[in-house]
This record gives C-alpha cells, sequence and structure tokens, in this order.
C-alpha cells in the first residue's frame, strides 16, 4: 500500500536515485517496479539479539557509504528512522511514532484523522505535509517476465493450459483466526466455479497456512491445485496475475490481487475494510456488519458472527456480478 506514495517520490524527483530498503522477502515485488533504481536488504530476526544488531550495524554502514541526502520513513517503527540517522543521512521525514521523533529532521504528525485514511491515503499524506505532490492513485504491481513464464509452464505441468478459466482461492489470513472465513465454505465456492464456470482451481497461501489450505482442498468434491507453501512471493503475484478470479480473506495476497487488477471478493470480518481494504475497480468487499466488527482482534471472542454470518450465496453472487461485469467491461468502484 505504499507503491502509490513511492511512485509519487519519483514523480517529484524524476532524476533522483530511489532505493527502498526492507526486508528480503519483499523485495523482489520491488525489484520490478519502475519507480525503484536499487534495493537493499534488512535482514533481522535471524539468530536472536545479537544477529540483528551486527545486521543493523552492517546496514547503517550500506547506507552511510550510499551517501543518500533524503530518507522517506513509510515504516513507522523506531528502528526505521534510527537507521537513517546511523547511516548519517540529513534530512529524514516521517510519522512521529514509537518515539523516534529526536530522530527525524522533518516530523509528521499522525492525529486522529490521518488514522481514519485508508492506508494508501496514509502514506501519501507523508509526502504531502512535505507539501509535494501526491495524487491519490490504486496500487499497481509488476511482474517480471521470467515470473510469468515459469507459473506459465508450471501450471501447464499441471494441465493448466492458457486459455482455461482460473479461480484463485486464498484461505488464509496470517494476522489471525478471527479474519478467516471457514475454508470450507471456500471449498463450496470453488466447487461451483468447477461445475457452473468449468473453472480450473488453484489454492495459495503461505508455508503457516498449509493446514488451512489441505483443508479446503480436501473439502472440494473437484480436483484442485494446491501450491500453498511452495510459491515464493514473487511466484504468487505471476500465479495470482493468471487468475481470471480470485477470492479471499483481509490478507497480504489480497493487495497483491488488488495492485495487479484481477477481478476479485474479498471477505472482512474483524478489520476494517475502510482503512485495509483493496484498491481496485474490479474488488468487491463481502462484510456483514455486526456491533462488535471492526474489533481488529486475532481470535474471536465471542461467537464469529461477523465471519459466520457471510453464507456461500452471498460470496457466490457477488462472483457472478464480477464476471458479468468482466464480460461487458462494466467495472467500477465499490
Amino acid at each position: 500500500m505504499t507503491l502509490p506514495a513511492l511512485e509519487a517520490v519519483r514523480d517529484n524527483f524524476p532524476s533522483a536515485l530511489i532505493t527502498v530498503l526492507a526486508k528480503p522477502w519483499v523485495l523482489p515485488l520491488l525489484e520490478s517496479h519502475p519507480a525503484v533504481d536499487a534495493v537493499i536488504p534488512l535482514k533481522k530476526g535471524e539468530g536472536g539479539g545479537l544477529t540483528n544488531i551486527v545486521n543493523t550495524i552492517r546496514v547503517s554502514g550500506v547506507i552511510r557509504r550510499s551517501r543518500f541526502d533524503l530518507a522517506i520513513l513509510f515504516q513507522n517503527a523506531f528502528e526505521a528512522a534510527f537507521l537513517a540517522y546511523l547511516g548519517g543521512i540529513k534530512l529524514r521525514i516521517g510519522y512521529n511514532t514509537d518515539g523516534r521523533k529526536f530522530l527525524l529532521s522533518h516530523t509528521v504528525i499522525r492525529n486522529d484523522e490521518i488514522l481514519k485514511l485508508h492506508q494508501v491515503e496514509y502514506y501519501l499524506s507523508i509526502l504531502r505535509a512535505m507539501g509535494w505532490k501526491a495524487d491519490t492513485k490504486d496500487p499497481e504491481l509488476f511482474v517480471a517476465k521470467k515470473d510469468i513464464t515459469a507459473i506459465h509452464s508450471l501450471l501447464l505441468s499441471k494441465g493448466i493450459k492458457e486459455g482455461d478459466l482460473l479461480m484463485g482461492l486464498s484461505p488464509g489470513a496470517i494476522f489471525g483466526p478471527a479474519k478467516r472465513w471457514p475454508p470450507q465454505r471456500f471449498a463450496v465456492i470453488g466447487d461451483r466455479a468447477v461445475e457452473r464456470w468449468g473453472a480450473k482451481v488453484v489454492i495459495l497461501g503461505s508455508r503457516r497456512e498449509k493446514d488451512i489450505c489441505m483443508t479446503l482442498s480436501r473439502s472440494m468434491k473437484y480436483p484442485s491445485l494446491n501450491l500453498c507453501g511452495r510459491t515464493t512471493l514473487v511466484e504468487a503475484a505471476a500465479l495470482i496475475r493468471r487468475c481470471n478470479f480470485f477470492l479471499t480473506n483481509d490478507s497480504g495476497l489480497m493487495h497483491i490481487s488488488a495492485a495487479l487488477n484481477i477481478p476479485m471478493v474479498a471477505i472482512f470480518g474483524s478489520t476494517d475494510s475502510s482503512v485495509t481494504g483493496p484498491r481496485s475497480q474490479k474488488a468487491r468487499v463481502v462484510r456483514h456488519p455486526v456491533e462488535c466488527a471492526p474489533c481488529f482482534k486475532k481470535e474471536c471472542p465471542l461467537n464469529f458472527r461477523c465471519m459466520s454470518s457471510i453464507q456461500t450465496d452471498d460470496i457466490w453472487e457477488e462472483m457472478e456480478k464480477l464476471k458479468q461485469n468482466e464480460k461487458t467491461g462494466s467495472f467500477h468502484r465499490s
């Protein structure tokens, strides 16, 4: 959701060298983006505290040697400002979060009104606070040709041809069970896509979601291709790009699908779609308002009504509308 802000940085500084510092697992998504010239991986969490300290010192050295003029801190954490400070960057801009105000040269106040914004606007607001132009737009991802080719070959080896209608299902959500619509209900939607659309079904998720994806796969009457935990993030993006339709919970893969402009339905329960919903004209959000939602809890302390009240017919109705819109080209923002 920082991508529109990143593109706005490029628009404001067209001749600058723009380098992105981020965790290694996400960097391949950014390497193909036209707004990015270079990347620096930030490794952490492996080997404990001492390893993290060593990595911080190493990365700050890389930053210092690169002699950057400006750091724009989209991440809210103290560590981001600390690295920019250690790296000797003169201009350091970011929100006044996590007690890091003294490490910033230019502070952007994060007030209650900013917190109500969608996160795309949240990041754009940093640039606007500096007087820079930052137009509202939807995130857009760019997938490398080699990854597209690799996924095409993989699908072909599994009997899924170029012209086949492909339905993607993503039943997981790393944050916690409160964000997950039951995998058995995902299975019903997958079976309907097979029966009514002649679709092939692919299941996606991370290694931590293998059990959920396996439950989905075993609950389907028809065969599916379960690639959960078997793809990198860029491979997952290339696979989603190949999908004709996508069904997902509020998750990272939801945002990837939206940024690739794939027709998709996103299911929301404990979280707030006005803040973290998919930004795409081809995305539809299904949620049932209950008095306790959004609660932002990882696990439901009550009866899971926000999710359990959403029936398969509710989802299928939206899928049919998407298919009709795709046929007529009549998409508009929901």
